[in-house]
């Protein structure tokens, strides 16, 4: 099944009020009940085991509303102390968090080193392959220890998952977007490709229930 770039209808907001709130809730379901949360919170305690201290800090790239993020730090607490900066490109999206900045993933508006981690959910399929480099450049120069991705793998019988899912979807717009993202996602060994030469640290990529992949790229060996 070979990577088909699509319209995702949420990307550019091409919906009603209505659609776009049902098609938000839709994402909670399947970060809550599909391997969006228990992905990231694999991925982020592994990174987390290597670290002398019990306090962290984050950075969640198209974080939108936030929710996976602020459940993994409450699945944390106490073990960890995680601080949370979410990025989102239009501040429209993000939850009012203080600590919620809208910019650009492809140049991320801090300095050099600025987090122990950098993380993303289901943003990176929705990239080319040349702004997949220019992401993960930025997301390894803003962190010091590791970028982290979580994201879903392009599978012909994924796609037929996406569609047999249609009866749970609130908004047209998933109907869109769930097909939409398995064509234009990647394979674990694609994103390997162009991730591991961006770093002189190892990339570790896992698969995760029903076609979910975590990746991370450690900074340092």
């Amino acid at each position: 099944m070979e990577r088909r770039p699509s319209l995702e209808l949420l990307d550019s907001d091409a919906g009603t009020e209505r659609e776009i709130a049902g098609s938000l809730r839709d994402l909670q379901m399947f970060n809550q009940w599909f391997g969006g949360v228990r992905t990231t919170e694999k991925l982020l305690r592994r990174t987390l085991a290597k670290r002398h201290s019990h306090a962290a800090s984050l950075l969640e790239v198209a974080a939108g509303a936030g929710f996976v993020p602020a459940k993994i730090r409450e699945h944390l607490s106490p073990q960890f102390d995680l601080t949370i900066t979410f990025l989102d490109r239009a501040r429209t999206h993000l939850n009012g968090s203080d600590r919620a900045v809208a910019g650009d993933a492809l140049a991320l508006p801090f300095a050099n080193g600025s987090f122990d981690l950098v993380s993303c959910n289901l943003f990176v399929h929705h990239l080319a392959p040349d702004e997949v480099r220019r992401f993960a450049r930025e997301a390894l120069r803003v962190c010091r220890v590791a970028f982290v991705i979580n994201d879903v793998v392009r599978d012909p019988i994924h796609l037929a998952l996406t569609y047999a899912g249609f009866p749970l979807y609130r908004s047209r717009i998933t109907r869109n977007d769930a097909p939409a993202s398995v064509r234009q996602a990647y394979t674990p060994a694609e994103l390997r490709e162009l991730l591991q030469p961006l770093t002189a640290g190892t990339v570790q990529i896992s698969r995760y229930y029903l076609y979910r992949m975590g990746i991370i790229a450690w900074k340092q060996t």
